[in-house]
């Protein structure tokens, strides 16, 4: 969410920087600094009835003193009305700060300088591309092909289980997916990362917080009994850990990572681009979360790339950084860089990981701020990134590593397992 006074401030600036979303602010931003006029009007009226209803209790106090217990009776009515006049102003007040947060919410965020406009994905900046393509003799298989033919991963039980986009793995695909969900917790641990364990059910304020609630509700699956949303992503529990919290400067950064299964009703549209592992609305994922200084944060997406990078290089990957555009650019991200891995059978590719800089966007919402050097309370910058998601690099390796003899394993991998290879 913005700061209402940074727009009453800056408001043509920020119109013109929300263009490269093609987002239009004009409008919600007229409307939000009227409620917010409203508010401080319904406000400084509060504090004049206060500061009557101050002066007239001394007045009372010194009534009683003197003995005038009828003037004294006259003003406490006096008080009663006012009392009355401001709770009437409190609860307009609410209604009109409501109103304002709900315009706010509309508002994406402010894209960084260094985002270009662009409309889609096709306007993003390749900014370049690391490892080798492999080379085979004859045409790869997709992973899917290759899915059935080793008896690795049963699209078909899970679409009987539940529906389409809930894929059952098996053997030693479940038993790989395991290995490298453990390689990416130990490597994020061996960086600096505290490991968590979060509920895959958060309430609306965590999906509020963090910018999932109201722009993708439609997105996230619901459970109406309870009001509960099953969790795109461990982002979400992970940066409300520390909502309305106020940090020391000397507990900066704090960096977590998470396992946990993502859920997204969204899978898209049907055809080849998005089969088998393409795209799902069940699937694991390893997450980092920075909490970090203002002045630090763009410091620290840049490690947390480099970090992200280095895993893939690991896993002996062909892979490319992207900076998105500001047409593709996630509603709460001030600037995201996307890697992507090459998949060899589908000739693409594929988004195996975004990392990006929230900066105050999502605190604002959950209130998370810390005391400055001067003892002065800012907001914190939140960072997160995906370290990484498993379907697509599973579909990667599964394509990449295809021998004639079988699939191979990363060697990175190798340890966590008691094999090699997949079919050999």
């Amino acid at each position: 969410m913005l700061d209402i006074k940074y727009i009453a401030l800056h408001k043509d600036q920020i119109i013109k920087a929300l263009d490269k979303r093609h987002f239009s602010a004009k409008e919600l931003f007229d409307q939000a600094i009227a409620l917010d006029e409203e508010r401080r009007s319904l406000q400084a009226k509060k504090d004049d009835a206060s500061a009557e209803m101050n002066r007239i209790s001394k007045e009372i106090g010194n009534f009683f003193k003197t003995g005038e217990k009828e003037k004294a009776e006259e003003l406490k009515q006096k008080t009663s009305t006012l009392k009355e006049n401001i709770k009437d102003l409190s609860q307009k007040q609410d209604k009109v700060s409501t109103s304002l947060h709900n315009v706010l919410y509309q508002v994406p965020n402010i894209p960084h300088s260094s985002v270009k406009k662009g409309k889609d994905e096709n306007d993003n900046e390749e900014l370049y591309r690391q490892g080798e393509i492999p080379d085979f003799d004859s045409k790869p298989k997709p992973h899917w092909e290759l899915a059935k033919q080793y008896d690795l991963i049963d699209f078909e039980k899970g679409n009987k289980l539940t529906g389409a986009g809930f894929p059952v793995y098996k053997g030693k695909a479940a038993k790989l997916q395991r290995a490298l969900i453990n390689y990416f917790l130990n490597e994020n641990e061996n960086a600096g990362y505290n490991e968590v364990q979060v509920p895959l059910l958060v309430n609306p304020h965590s999906g509020t917080g963090t910018g999932q609630l109201p722009d993708k509700e439609g997105q996230m699956y619901h459970i109406g009994q309870d009001d509960l949303y099953l969790i795109p992503t461990s982002e979400v529990p992970i940066t409300n850990l520390h909502r309305s919290e106020i940090f020391r400067k000397e507990d900066l950064p704090m960096k977590y990572t998470g396992y946990t299964p993502c859920f997204r009703r969204e899978a898209g549209s049907y055809g080849a681009h998005v089969r088998g592992l393409n795209r799902l609305h069940q699937f694991d994922k390893v997450e980092i979360v920075h909490f970090e200084e203002p002045a630090n944060s763009y410091n620290a997406l840049e490690e947390m790339a480099d970090h992200i990078e280095r895993l893939l290089q690991k896993l002996e990957l062909p892979y490319r950084k992207l900076r998105l555009c500001g047409g593709d650019l996630g509603f709460t991200s001030a600037l995201t860089y996307d890697f992507e891995v090459y998949s060899a059978a589908q000739e693409k590719w594929l988004e195996v990981s975004s990392v990006s800089n929230f900066e105050s966007y999502q605190t604002r919402r959950l209130q998370v701020r810390y005391n400055d050097q001067d003892n002065k309370k800012q907001f914190v910058h939140t960072l997160n990134g995906s370290a990484l998601a498993l379907p697509r690099i599973l579909a990667c390796i599964l394509e990449n590593y295809q021998t004639q003899d079988g699939i191979k394993v990363p060697k990175v991998v190798q340890p966590l397992l008691n094999f090699s290879i997949i079919g050999g």
